[in-house]
């Protein structure tokens, strides 16, 4: 299918063909027929694109900030992956649209049916792509006398919506609206069709007279008229019961503005993008109201409302998100809101790359409102679940690996050291969406494509898999993938239940197929140098393992019980893994004293031969100091690892040091052992298929030690 895609990089806009995404629960599939292109927010995406990385760094102080942290942290080889794996990764555009949903997922049967019509919303959603997948909340039902290039406004009406709602006017006050792009055209409608008297602002004539058309009162033009005179005028001297600004510019000037013309108690709104210096004495003087609006109304932002489907009670949030896209297609319906005459171009989704030339001023075309792009009557000579890349090459003898999942740190960290391993060849790339498999497929050689995990399943050239996705889906993944006859790397963790790892062992002992998790810090050069120095020392261990994890923020999906399973489970288990490792010896009970903060955990094992590890967890500290500090102490000898970019043993008075120019954990290492274990050419040592089962079952009695507050015998 056809899919526009932004070039974070480089700033190119591209048409692409990508697999079609994937149902999942509380969706619905949708062939879109309409999209609209935002000229406002997509222009200003392309912008930032094309500027160089000083030009994007000048953009985003803030983002320039956390890349000085990771470099002071981890060093600067490990943040230029990082950083550039970001930028590699495309941008899906576009966020308004409307099409027919071409197929339900069976918890929502009955809220919506193969052919309805539909408006659909949301960045990374309602893309501009022949078919996109869409949670419930995110989607309306489109009234039958309205056609899908009105119905592809819709989102942009949610904007103007709740920026005039934010504003809380009454019948027969005066309105301001400054800026008349698309939120501006719609915000005066709405304002008009209450009952307020409206005064609308701009530099293009054009859009005043279809702004004057729709019901603005007064349109005035702000590089031509007497903005002064004209506010005293309209408003009789006592300045505008509401101002709301929908203007896109860097300038503070609409800010100053609109205390100049505001009256006293007014509300000013913000639904566009301006400069926010606020001038202190002018507002606070007049007690002015300042509201930034959040887009398409409650639910914006919200995991739980937008991705799983969750209801906010009526009686407390009466116009969600969802419930203002139903609003604006009724309106629409009515008649009471025309988008008709907001539209100046349209064009065939073949013909992207010309409606973007429009967008960005690149043509001698008429200055642009509304862009619509529109898609072909049918689409399903186009819903192939898979795209070739390039012509399957695979050598008797090779291990051929498809990746299942491919976000930022698999593209900058694992398919990286993969490429690098002679006799391994990439197949397949899943991703859930499909666009980014495209990207990540031609950047690294896969033979194709897809968002349908079954094409990975049923090729036989795929005898290994990358398992690299959402935590909660690893375990299932895994099981799939033995029960395929596939090996199986899976990235930490395996499991989030003990029903679900004992569901991988059951599909593992089944199999005679190798099975390794991510502990890869086993496999770090500094790890092995501590391995060869103890084991020659033969006495018990005290091994202490802190890590200054950092906070995530509340709604990160890490922290999703549900999804990421918490950081004991999702990160936890590298260091539990790490600590039985530098022991030596087999754990025999564990006692998890979970603390005050975010993530802060005290695991302690005791272990057979009388070995001690402890486990020191926290988000309490601050993110610009090393993460990792591992200390082992036994038969006299002292050894310390520090973040794994310098390490020394102290032995008889004397301190060997080791340091390293760039940050290695191991990653490569452990890929080379799983590859060569798959080729029979070296049995899996340092990480066997146990270990990766034990550490993993350890970590989940962790939680439960911590659930239970008691020592728990292993």
């Amino acid at each position: 299918m056809k899919q526009v895609m932004q070039d974070m990089r480089k700033g190119a806009t591209n048409l692409m063909d990508v697999p079609p995404p994937q149902l999942s629960k509380g969706q619905v599939l949708v062939a879109t027929k309409a999209s609209l292109i935002s000229a406002g927010t997509e222009k200003m995406l392309m912008d930032f694109a094309n500027k160089s990385l000083a030009g994007k760094a000048k953009e985003r102080p803030d983002l320039v900030k956390k890349v000085i942290e990771k470099v002071q942290r981890d060093g600067l080889g490990s943040t230029i992956k990082a950083v550039f794996s970001q930028l590699d990764a495309p941008l899906p555009l576009g966020y308004s649209a409307a099409g027919e949903v071409l197929e339900v997922a069976p918890d929502l049967a009955g809220t919506y049916s193969v052919g309805d019509r539909v408006i659909i919303a949301g960045a990374g959603i309602a893309n501009h792509a022949e078919v996109n997948a869409v949670p419930k909340n995110l989607v309306a039902k489109l009234p039958d006398n309205v056609s899908y290039e009105e119905g592809c406004y819709a989102t942009l009406c949610s904007i103007a919506m709740h920026g005039f709602r934010n504003a809380e006017t009454a019948l027969g006050e005066s309105v301001l609206v400054m800026g008349l792009g698309l939120v501006g055209q719609l915000t005066a409608q709405f304002a008009s069709a209450s009952g307020c008297r409206v005064m609308a602002m701009d530099f293009d004539d054009d859009r005043i007279k279809i702004a004057t058309k729709n019901g603005t009162e007064l349109g005035c033009n702000l590089a031509t008229d007497d903005a002064d005179s004209m506010v005293e005028t309209f408003t009789n001297g006592k300045g505008f019961d509401n101002i709301i600004i929908c203007a896109a510019t860097n300038s503070n000037e609409p800010i100053e503005n609109a205390a100049k013309w505001a009256r006293d108690r007014a509300s000013v709104v913000m639904t566009g993008m301006v400069g926010t210096k606020i001038p202190y004495a002018d507002y606070m003087k007049k007690e002015i109201r300042f509201v930034i609006s959040r887009s398409y109304g409650p639910g914006r932002y919200d995991t739980n409302y937008e991705e799983k489907g969750q209801e906010y009670p009526i009686g407390y949030v009466r116009w969600t998100e969802r419930d203002n896209l139903e609003e604006a297609g009724r309106l629409m319906s009515t008649g009471s809101l025309n988008v008709k005459d907001l539209t100046t171009h349209t064009f065939d989704i073949n013909d992207a790359d010309n409606a973007y030339d429009v967008v960005t001023g690149k043509t001698d075309e008429k200055a642009c409102l509304g862009v619509v792009l529109k898609y072909p009557a049918t689409i399903q000579e186009r819903m192939k679940p898979s795209i070739t890349i390039k012509p399957t090459e695979i050598i008797t003898g090779e291990v051929g690996l498809a990746t299942i999942g491919a976000g930022a740190f698999t593209r900058s960290i694992l398919l990286p050291a993969l490429k690098s391993i002679n006799g391994l060849n990439f197949t397949g790339v899943v991703t859930r969406g499909g666009a980014s498999a495209r990207a990540v497929g031609e950047k690294f050689g896969f033979n194709f494509a897809t968002a349908d995990k079954d094409e990975v399943w049923k090729d036989k050239n795929t005898n290994a898999v990358l398992v690299a996705t959402l935590h909660n889906t690893h375990a299932e993944l895994c099981a799939k993938a033995l029960e395929a006859g596939k090996h199986v790397f899976v990235e930490k963790p395996l499991a989030l239940t003990f029903e679900e790892y004992e569901k991988v062992k059951k599909a593992y002992d089944n199999s005679g197929k190798i099975l390794m998790v991510g502990f890869n810090r086993r496999f770090a050069p500094f790890s092995q140098a501590m391995i060869e120095h103890f084991n020659a020392i033969k006495a018990p261990r005290q091994v202490t393992v802190r890590v200054n994890a950092g906070k995530l923020p509340a709604d990160n999906w890490q922290l999703d019980e549900t999804i990421g399973g918490g950081r004991l489970l999702g990160e936890g288990c590298h260091f539990i893994d790490l600590g039985i490792y530098f022991a030596g010896s087999k754990p025999t009970t564990i006692y998890n004293c979970a603390g005050e903060g975010q993530d802060v955990y005290n695991i302690v094992m005791h272990c057979e031969d009388g070995s001690t590890v402890n486990v020191i967890y926290t988000s309490d500290g601050d993110s610009a100091f090393s993460k990792e500090r591992i200390e082992i102490f036994s038969g006299g000898s002292v050894g310390v690892i520090d973040n794994f970019k310098e390490a020394f043993i102290t032995a008889n008075g004397k301190r060997k040091k080791f340091s390293t120019t760039t940050q290695d954990k191991g990653h490569k290492n452990e890929l080379v052992a799983f590859v060569r274990a798959i080729k029979g050419e070296e049995p899996l040592s340092i990480l066997t298929c146990e270990d990766s089962f034990e550490s993993s079952r350890i970590t989940l009695l962790a939680k439960q030690s911590m659930e239970e507050n008691k020592v728990i015998k292993l």
